[in-house]
């Protein structure tokens, strides 16, 4: 961090700990920067400062180390990006799911759409292994109680009781000594006693090796699992990171799968539910719409002005590479009332026109002309009030971005194209359902056209006459 001296304020560590468990071989610092008044420039940025730090901490050959951001909700995950857990459904062993493991890290490095996948665990250390021949320690009378108990007590501790010292209770612990346990090889210097009271020493009933093994023992909704951590590379989204991790799992081993954890699965289970809550949004827009004008025909004109504001929306995220997340929704789903509210502006004074008499294309024209003022009014002003958010900077900005910019591009496309797009859907709906004017539904006749409107209505001129 001497580098980045101009950006960080200071650092803290923590030896023997770290998010993925306790050892003597972990290690966790939390980086500390400046304000943001003090880092404006776009290398002083957080996604900036982490990659130039992975740079540094890949070049470290006999340790895995990666430098990471808080999540964007706290309480549900350590890190941001994607929480992923490859679970042992069908009992392979401990050696099948560290394989598999691994060869998901190895695909995902060489996948351009995955960066910073890593474990997020403690990975696998040497471990000191005594055998006991239980047939033999049998035959010496000996137990295997016994033989755990002292095992505890040497190389651990066993609580005995409690004495009183100056007022104060405290606990007797018995543990072996010190200068007798310092290497593995020590053990076959302690003695068990049997059941005859004759001490019988730990090498002639049990033998010791060195392997490989696990430290922590993690699982997943009851089944062995390990945890893997990892970020979508720049200009790509969560959800295609997660698509390709899904694609991926499906070469492991049979019995070897994926479940979703943390941010992922609740990403996953909002993302599921998405087209059918807006499914059900538009279908209660048009179900109000047909009570509205008491037709089926006529809420399909204004429903087919939200598509046009709906490429605005997309159209401005995409040319500032903000992905398809919640502000993305929030933005689009904005945006479906402003389209819906211009058509009906527009829907509403020419289904009036129409019903009094005038044709299908003059009904349209006159209600362009007559509320272009009001919906460009509106327009602006929404479009207006949240160009901050798209434009602002310094904490909190990204969320204000990403929900300020879909929304000024589907301000900008649903006026712009609904003033012609709509009439046109107007029209072409009316006449596809045969839709008739009012008054001829009533059986009546159509009126005057001076009489269509109060204001094309000639006035009486009357004058003067000086008495």
């Amino acid at each position: 961090m001497v580098n980045e001296k101009d950006n960080v304020r200071g650092v803290f560590g923590v030896l023997g700990f770290s998010f993925s468990g306790s050892g003597q071989n972990q290690v966790l610092v939390f980086v500390n920067l400046k304000e943001w008044d003090d880092r404006k420039s776009a290398a002083a940025h957080v996604k900036a400062i982490q990659g130039r730090a992975m740079g540094t901490l890949l070049q470290f050959k006999d340790a895995f180390a990666f430098a990471f951001a808080p999540p964007a909700v706290l309480e549900l995950g350590t890190a941001n990006g994607f929480d992923v857990r490859l679970v042992d459904r069908a009992g392979l062993g401990h050696d099948a799911l560290m394989n598999a493991r691994n060869q998901l890290l190895g695909m995902s490095m060489q996948n351009p759409v995955l960066t910073r996948v890593r474990p997020n665990g403690l990975d696998d250390m040497p471990e000191y292994h005594i055998d006991i021949d239980q047939e033999k320690a049998s035959a010496l009378g000996l137990s295997l109680a016994d033989i755990n108990s002292s095992l505890t007590t040497i190389w651990g501790s066993t609580y005995v009781n409690d004495f009183i010292d100056k007022g104060r209770v405290k606990k007797v612990f018995m543990q072996g000594d010190a200068p007798f346990r310092m290497s593995p090889e020590d053990v076959n210097r302690w003695y068990v006693r049997n059941a005859q009271g004759g001490m019988v020493p730990f090498s002639a009933f049990s033998t010791a090796r060195w392997a490989l093994g696990s430290p922590k023992l993690e699982r997943f909704n009851g089944a062995p699992s390990v945890s893997l951590l990892g970020e979508p590379a720049d200009g790509r989204t969560s959800g295609e990171a997660m698509a390709e991790i899904e694609k991926m799992a499906k070469s492991l081993p049979v019995g070897l799968g994926i479940e979703w954890a943390g941010l992922s699965y609740e990403e996953r289970s909002a993302g599921s539910q998405s087209a059918a809550l807006y499914t059900v949004a538009m279908l209660m827009v048009f179900l109000c719409l047909a009570a509205l004008y008491e037709s089926w025909a006529i809420p399909f004109s204004v429903m087919m002005d939200i598509p046009l504001g709906a490429l605005g929306v997309l159209a401005a995220t995409s040319l500032r590479s903000f992905p398809n997340d919640v502000y993305f929704q929030i933005g689009l789903i904005t945006i479906i009332g402003l389209s819906a509210k211009n058509a009906i502006l527009v829907v509403e004074f020419a289904k009036e026109r129409f019903d009094h008499g005038a044709t299908l294309v003059d009904a349209a024209l006159y209600a362009v002309r007559q509320r272009l003022r009001p919906i460009l009014m509106t327009s602006l002003a929404f479009g207006l009030g949240v160009l901050p958010l798209a434009l602002s900077s310094g904490a909190g900005s990204g969320s204000q971005n990403a929900i300020g910019t879909g929304i000024v591009g589907g301000a900008i496309t649903t006026t712009l194209l609904g003033l012609f797009f709509v009439p046109l859907y107007f029209v072409v709906i009316m006449k596809l359902f045969r839709v008739k004017p009012l008054y001829a539904k009533e059986g009546g006749n159509p009126p005057p056209d001076d009489q269509l409107n109060i204001e094309d209505a000639p006035t009486e001129k009357k004058e003067l006459v000086p008495v």
